[in-house]
């Protein structure tokens, strides 16, 4: 019988308030200060912030003006002159500290950027 107890599972039987943010994130986060725009695409939105840190999921963004939780974002991450663009979706939001941004789609030339960065944010460590 196989032990290990998903996600899924620890959602069904009850236990998801015992999850954390961490125990969601699958990809391991660098820090990085990059600056970052984030459009809401239903409301047009638009904010501004810098970013905390980055991984191949998603990033932490520092503004004190927030997008709500399940916002639907094309966000930009500009560092120098380069250039990570993303259709992504907010998933935490701490107020007048920053949201916690997943990435949902990026294009393959802005990934190949964004891989560049995290492997030398990886190799600096």
């Amino acid at each position: 019988m196989n032990n290990v107890i998903s996600m899924d599972d620890r959602v069904i039987r009850g236990q998801s308030r015992t999850l954390t943010v961490r125990d969601r994130r699958y990809s391991i986060r660098y820090p990085l200060a990059v600056d970052a725009e984030l459009i809401n695409l239903q409301s047009g939105d638009k904010t501004h912030g810098v970013t905390s840190d980055l991984s191949f999921g998603g990033c932490f963004v520092c503004t004190s003006r927030t997008l709500p939780v399940h916002s639907r974002i094309k966000l930009s991450l500009t560092r120098k002159d380069q250039v990570v663009e993303s259709l992504a979706i907010v998933r935490v939001v701490k107020q007048r500290i920053g949201m916690g941004i997943e990435f949902i789609d990026v294009a393959a030339p802005y990934s190949q950027m964004l891989s560049r960065w995290i492997e030398s944010l990886r190799r600096s460590r």
